[in-house]
């Protein structure tokens, strides 16, 4: 690289999130852009900039200083950074791997173990907000890092974020997202449930979500997931589906369990949205739960222990 604002940057991941991410940086960014996904259709997001597609992850690892990551889960994330064909499987290594993805917090401090050992350093960067506001570069990220590496990435998560906020060391980014996660689903199914209430009691929906945004019932889910998509009933796919739900949710549970907490809400939750994901609304968005809801479907029996304080 040129100089130390001007990093070739490597992209991995272009889906609904990471796509509009990438083409941010690309407009943004005046060094490289290099950008890989293993579907070709993919990088049509990038048309238009100077993005560089490249076919392998090696050739990634080869050209890219600094590669960001947006991926589905920990698997991946996995396999992308450490696997024999990943990013530090050949000869050329990156300086720096920052993970935009949901992840178990074990899993990106166990990666960010590794990549230390291969001289690679590590960040857990994941995003909240939609894809709206990934978009228009307007994200919420929570970064877990050494002090040093945070101050070294922060300028060019400016460029996909509007909020950007150090919450400590690896994996406390990944802590931060999944306690947001489980609120806004939690609240969502919450708003679900009163909505229909309301309804069958006399109120039109969109008085009583006019007249609670006015209160202390108000909240994000209800101004945007309730007005937007569970008022007209419209639950578009590719969104985010309740399959994502129940992966970031499950991480959750995980994270609760070895803390010794009984997270009862988050497993109320994880029923309510294993009931959208079987009965018809599989890969539509997740504030279809209303519908769950409305027609009185049958959550399924918590799973064994699950209720054991």
């Amino acid at each position: 690289m040129s100089d130390n604002s001007k990093p070739a940057i490597g992209f991995v991941g272009l889906g609904v999130m990471g796509g509009a991410m990438c083409r941010n940086m690309a407009l943004k960014h005046d060094g490289d852009i290099i950008a890989f996904d293993s579907q070709a259709s993919a990088f049509s997001v990038l048309d238009g900039t100077k993005a560089i597609r490249v076919d392998s992850l090696a050739e990634v690892a080869a050209q890219a200083e600094i590669i960001f990551l947006s991926l589905p889960g920990g698997p991946q994330v996995e396999q992308v950074c450490l696997g024999a064909s990943g990013l530090t499987g050949g000869a050329s290594c990156p300086s720096v791997i920052v993970d935009l993805s949901t992840t178990p917090v074990e899993v990106a401090r166990a990666v960010a173990g590794r990549l230390a050992e291969r001289g690679v350093e590590f960040a857990d960067a994941p995003v909240a907000r939609t894809r709206e506001a990934a978009q228009r570069g307007e994200l919420s990220i929570m970064v877990g890092a050494e002090r040093e590496l945070y101050e070294r990435i922060e300028p060019l998560l400016c460029y996909i974020g509007s909020d950007i906020t150090y919450c400590g060391g690896v994996g406390c980014g990944q802590v931060v997202k999944l306690v947001n996660n489980a609120l806004v689903f939690e609240n969502t199914m919450a708003v679900a449930e009163m909505m229909v209430v309301g309804e069958r009691a006399g109120v039109e929906p969109s008085v009583l979500l006019d007249a609670v945004s006015k209160g202390s019932g108000d909240s994000f889910a209800l101004r945007n997931h309730a007005r937007k998509s569970m008022l007209p009933r419209e639950f578009p796919e590719k969104s985010f589906p309740p399959e994502y739900v129940l992966k970031d949710l499950g991480y959750v549970l995980e994270l609760a369990s070895q803390m010794d907490v009984a997270a009862h809400v988050t497993q109320l939750a994880e029923r309510y949205y294993a009931a959208t994901a079987n009965n018809g609304w599989s890969g539509r968005y997740y504030p279809a739960v209303i519908e769950v809801v409305d027609r009185n479907i049958e959550l399924a029996p918590p799973a064994e222990g699950a209720t054991k304080d």
